[in-house]
């Protein structure tokens, strides 16, 4: 699988459709891809009047994927700053990066 095309698609899609909050934060099911050894990865994009939230989650069943399986995809999806990898359950076999942007001069008055 071509990383670098299939990640300009989601980030296409995700761009084209970005999901409206304020939502439940929630992953589309639109923007996903499968590789032929088992990854699954989706990308997101979120926005609000004052914010954007771009995430990738990565997903293999049975062990979390490793950091050499989602470099070359954070590298695509993510051409500009780098995503922090938030915090998930030990065990578990998904991994989910985002990247949190927000306009300080649309930000809500306190």
């Amino acid at each position: 699988m071509d990383v670098a095309a299939e990640a300009a698609r989601l980030r296409g899609e995700a761009e084209a459709k970005p999901i409206k909050l304020p939502v439940r934060r929630r992953v589309d099911e639109r923007h996903r891809a499968v590789t032929p050894d088992g990854l699954t990865v989706w990308f997101t994009i979120q926005v609000s009047s004052h914010a954007r939230i771009q995430e990738a989650v990565f997903e293999r069943e049975g062990r979390a994927p490793g950091d050499e399986e989602v470099e070359a995809w954070l590298a695509a999806l993510f051409p500009g700053p780098r995503p922090a990898e938030a915090f998930g359950i030990p065990g578990s076999g998904t991994r989910r990066f985002e990247l949190f942007e927000s306009d300080a001069t649309e930000a809500p008055s306190a």
